[in-house]
């Protein structure tokens, strides 16, 4: 059944798609088709029980936490002060984004996020291209914090009991270690949490980003305290460019906003909730971003960040000469980002379920357990991949290769709500973006701006990450698409 609100099912008659190869490429999947598909997979379907909290927790809670509690120290020594004016950069960013984001939710209430709007608006070919840039971006993003997790656990295990993880199981190869044990059980834990179904992973996200809200502002309450004006003499040290640099790796941090508009299919009342919850989550996320940065470069000499991946509770030690606060923020931390890789690992497997439901991915990705109501081999696939890959590679790279998928996939999103809006501007819409198309355009600049200010290694990355998916989809989906049989006459 839709959720009240949803377009209706009838649509304008419109021209097939050239034939051959060009038009299965081409070939658009009706609104009201995947609007329709909404819930069902192979064996069952998913359960409508998020509301309008839930949704923005989950929002939050993919959010919140990883540029603060791990990739801080990444981004400072590449802005030096300015650092607070590089997440406000990645912000923006962000935010022209996010209010495409919320008028497609509205619009197209389904779990594929950017992958289904793509699918819905420029064709079957940009939709895999997009759907494999999500793949990068959520699927690598759990990796990534996974790692940050591990650095807090050990920063709370010497707090508490006076002992660490050994070098050899906390950081993989290239960081001076075997093996990153800690990310690989935070990922199987969250694994846990999310077989037991949508509703009972969302109660567990609340109190995770109840917990991270409180250890920010118990952060900024304390950190005020060692403030040093001094450390802002220099604000720029490295220029514009190293600003952009660092807005560019900090917009990692901003990745999670989208992940509600995964959760269409479980959502009450998608097309009402879903806008609403990714505009409020952007907004407290970014400001704590700011207001957290702006308290811990003021603290710490912002040459002093380098290599520091537990930060934050490091400041705390030092402005109190306490290892109480810092020892509680570390287990702040601990909590909050398990939330991240809870949240984030959620949304991965809701892109696959809805690539797998079109035949682009093996359907073992779609089936749905009849109890749970959640895709349980797809978890299970998914956690185990993510796990090792945070097992194996170390944090910086991870954190850029994200961000140049999620900033692709963000630009494909501000140019099909424009699509979207000229070929079926008589679609109801529960959120439409103010000044289109300029702010998509805005968006769409501002992304690709972004993506410039990666480094090279990071693009040859995104380069073969692209030609391998590239390879799959000719040599699976392609084939296998649900839509390369002829078009149903209610759906041309």
């Amino acid at each position: 059944m839709l959720d009240q609100g949803a377009p209706p099912h009838h649509s304008p008659q419109a021209a097939p798609p050239p034939p051959g190869v060009a038009g299965r490429l081409m070939r658009r999947k009706p609104v009201e088709r995947l609007v329709a598909e909404g819930g069902q997979g192979e064996g069952g379907s998913l359960r409508r029980s998020l509301g309008l909290w839930q949704l923005t927790m989950i929002s939050i809670g993919a959010t919140l936490g990883t540029g603060i509690f791990v990739v801080l120290g990444e981004a400072v020594p590449k802005a030096g002060p300015a650092v607070t004016l590089s997440f406000v950069i990645a912000g923006l960013t962000a935010l022209f984004s996010a209010l495409s984001y919320a008028e497609l939710a509205g619009t197209i209430p389904v779990s594929g996020s950017s992958y289904s709007y793509a699918y819905a608006t420029m064709g079957e070919l940009i939709a895999w291209v997009c759907g494999w840039c999500l793949i990068l971006e959520y699927g690598v993003s759990v990796a990534a914090v996974a790692v940050g997790w591990g650095e807090y656990l050990n920063e709370l295990l010497d707090g508490t009991i006076g002992v660490t993880i050994p070098a050899a199981l906390s950081a993989p190869p290239g960081d001076g270690g075997l093996f990153n044990l800690p990310a690989l059980i935070v990922v199987v834990l969250a694994m846990a949490f999310l077989l037991g179904g949508a509703r009972e992973s969302a109660r567990a996200n609340t109190v995770m980003v109840v917990v991270k809200i409180g250890a920010l502002v118990l952060f900024c309450a304390i950190g005020v305290q060692g403030f040093r004006s001094g450390n802002y003499e220099n604000f720029m040290p490295l220029g514009m460019a190293g600003v952009s640099a660092a807005g560019a790796t900090l917009f990692f941090s901003y990745i999670g906003f989208d992940a509600a508009s995964t959760a269409g299919e479980e959502a009450k009342n998608a097309q009402r909730d879903l806008p609403r919850a990714i505009m409020l989550s952007l907004v407290i996320v970014t400001a704590l971003y700011v207001l957290v940065a702006a308290v811990a470069v003021g603290a710490k000499p912002w040459q002093r960040f380098e290599g520091s991946e537990a930060g934050l509770a490091q400041i705390m030690r030092e402005v109190t000469g306490q290892s109480f606060w810092g020892t509680l923020l570390a287990f702040c931390a601990v909590v909050a980002i398990a939330s991240v890789v809870l949240t984030v690992l959620y949304g991965q497997t809701r892109i696959l379920f809805a690539m797998s439901r079109d035949g682009l991915v093996p359907k073992v990705f779609a089936k749905v357990h009849p109890r749970t109501g959640a895709p349980r081999a797809n978890t299970l696939i998914v956690s185990l991949f993510c796990g090792v890959l945070a097992a194996a590679v170390p944090l910086g790279r991870l954190a850029d290769a994200t961000s140049i998928g999620t900033l692709f996939a963000f630009a494909l999103v501000n140019i099909a709500v424009v699509v979207l809006r000229r070929k079926r501007p008589e679609m109801p819409r529960t959120f439409r973006v103010p000044l289109s198309p300029v702010l998509p355009a805005l968006g769409l600049a501002f992304c690709v701006w972004m993506m410039g200010s990666l480094d090279s290694v990071t693009w040859v990355v995104f380069g073969v990450w692209m030609a391998v998916g590239l390879v799959v989809y000719f040599v699976y989906g392609y084939r296998r698409s649900r839509l390369a049989a002829p078009l149903a006459p209610s759906e041309k």
